[in-house]
């Protein structure tokens, strides 16, 4: 698709304003990558669109579990589309899912990219190793907490590292070929900053960071966009 074709499209999106995109169930203004796509199909269904790609008219909502279902039960996506919209009762599941998806989809990316850093003591390693500059310290939600405090510590002391602890060790090692990773670390790149984004959107959904681990909050790095 061309980049005017692209253009095309989101201007016929239903709340456009310039860079940012009008939540159809809170009226508030956000970038996209806080935000779901949604967009209906010719026999009337409303389908996902975590990734912002599919062709029509899209529908905009804030990646919150509370706001996506609001829009479903108020009946938004019908009233934004101008016509009746058959809405699954499963959606605000069905969204989770595919963010998680899509984050693991990153995952992997980054693991094919050279940078992902896998285990304790290689995590442990990575941030002993001055040249060895880390970006995203990714925990399982599941982790054993004696482990897990160490590398937070150790997050701490370098400082400005996110702390990402939304996924399973399954979810996690689903996403690498192996049966469950439980410590991993993304090297800085153009993929931990766009990882740190999905996983925040994922934030809508479950808890991103629990407060008890006394992380810092996911920040994107500033290293561009890795689509």
């Amino acid at each position: 698709m061309s980049r005017g074709a692209r253009h095309t499209k989101r201007d016929e999106d239903e709340g456009v304003e310039g860079p940012l995109r009008r939540c159809i169930a809170t009226g508030e203004t956000r970038a996209p990558d806080e935000m779901i796509r949604f967009v209906a199909t010719p026999t009337g269904a409303i389908v996902p669109d975590v990734a912002h790609k599919l062709p029509g008219r899209g529908m905009w909502v804030t990646a919150t579990r509370d706001a996506i279902a609001r829009a479903a039960t108020k009946g938004l996506f019908s009233k934004s589309a101008k016509a009746p919209l058959l809405i699954p009762p499963t959606l605000v599941d069905d969204v989770e899912r595919l963010l998680v998806k899509r984050v693991q989809d990153h995952l992997g990316l980054a693991k094919r990219a050279g940078v992902l850093v896998l285990g304790f003591q290689k995590v442990e390693e990575a941030f002993q190793d001055r040249g060895h500059k880390i970006d995203v310290l990714i925990e399982a939600s599941d982790s054993g907490a004696a482990d897990r405090v160490k590398l937070i510590k150790w997050a701490q002391r370098v400082g400005n590292i996110s702390v990402i602890g939304c996924l399973s060790a399954e979810e996690i090692g689903l996403a690498l070929g192996r049966e469950s990773v439980v410590h991993a670390a993304l090297t800085s790149h153009p993929l931990a900053a766009r990882i740190v984004l999905e996983a925040k959107r994922l934030g809508g959904f479950r808890v991103l960071c629990p407060l008890e681990w006394g992380a810092a909050p996911p920040q994107a790095p500033s290293h561009g966009d890795a689509g």
